[in-house]
């Protein structure tokens, strides 16, 4: 997959430092991943959450933060539409973020 905003992911690790390694794992097994559909992507992460408008919600450190990423399968891309805490993930919408 082709990761759009990878310095989405680096802005939100200089503020989270304890969030980099495993960000940086969660990108380098995405932008390796050939995902075709949701099931491929809840095979590599089965703690994923598919929810509306091609959305995946990954849990990153062990549930610490999440990730809301937009998938185009058919383009194999996914845009990084959020990273941050659970307290900043309850006040989004992760279908239309």
């Amino acid at each position: 997959m082709r990761i759009i905003a990878l310095a989405t992911l680096r802005d939100f690790w200089k503020s989270h430092s304890d969030a980099e390694i495993p960000l940086r794992s969660w990108y380098t097994l995405a932008s390796r991943s050939d995902w075709r559909r949701p099931a491929d992507v809840k095979a590599a992460y089965r703690n994923a959450s598919v929810v509306a408008n091609n959305r995946i919600v990954f849990n990153i450190k062990g549930n610490d933060y999440r990730l809301v990423a937009a998938v185009r399968y058919n383009r194999g891309m996914m845009f990084i539409r959020f990273v941050g805490t659970h307290r900043e993930y309850d006040r989004i919408d992760a279908g239309t973020v």
